[in-house]
């Protein structure tokens, strides 16, 4: 059995505005830090043999964290980007929505119809992270690694592995380093743990 370890990175100020990130290298706020922190220190998910990681700075020092509690360099991989919001990026939900109101309200009900105006839609954006995973898998065959990524990304990754269709994407929440993990065996998915933010005890955000 492979076990994949999946990790949202810790909050930014962009984050707690309300602004979509993106591709946009937005750092982790003092919180986002915090939280980071307590990932590391209550990391009881596993043992990663490999750590990799989006290589936008909030997903890159969120892996740093774990990877200096089990003495790993973290592996970048920019297939693991978050969507590229396009000319979404920096903008509050209030000024998307009032500047797209179509798309934008069509984004929540029907995902996987919606390009971003000049970024991506959902497909594009699960084809390169489930591409990256399964090369991955097959690297690292009954093995226990991570990936430090974005809402974004680990929503794809997840719904890939348990055949949840895009127009689902948004039914999968996931707060700021919140753990999830999926195992591959039998040429099968299944989901062992989804959106877990133990480590923080009673902070979610």
């Amino acid at each position: 059995m492979t076990r994949v370890i999946l990790v949202r990175h810790g909050k930014t100020n962009w984050n707690g505005r309300g602004r979509y990130q993106g591709q946009t290298d937005v750092p982790l706020s003092e919180e986002g830090l915090m939280q980071a922190e307590l990932l590391a220190e209550n990391f009881n998910y596993g043992h990663p043999t490999a750590i990799y990681s989006s290589d936008l700075a909030r997903a890159k020092k969120t892996a740093d964290k774990i990877a200096d509690k089990f003495g790993l360099t973290v592996i970048l991989e920019p297939a693991f980007r978050e969507i590229n919001f396009g000319e979404w990026e920096g903008l509050s939900y209030e000024e998307i929505g009032r500047r797209w109101p179509e798309e934008y309200s069509k984004f929540f009900r029907a995902t996987d119809e919606v390009k971003i105006p000049g970024g991506e839609t959902v497909g594009e954006l699960q084809a390169r992270a489930v591409a990256a995973l399964n090369r991955l898998v097959l690297r690292h065959d009954g093995e226990e690694f991570a990936i430090v990524a974005h809402g974004g990304v680990l929503r794809a990754i997840i719904g890939y592995a348990l055949h949840i269709p895009l127009k689902y994407f948004w039914s999968l929440r996931q707060y700021n380093t919140a753990v999830s993990i999926i195992t591959f065996a039998d040429d099968q998915w299944n989901a062992e743990l989804i959106n877990s933010t133990a480590h923080l005890g009673k902070n979610l955000s």
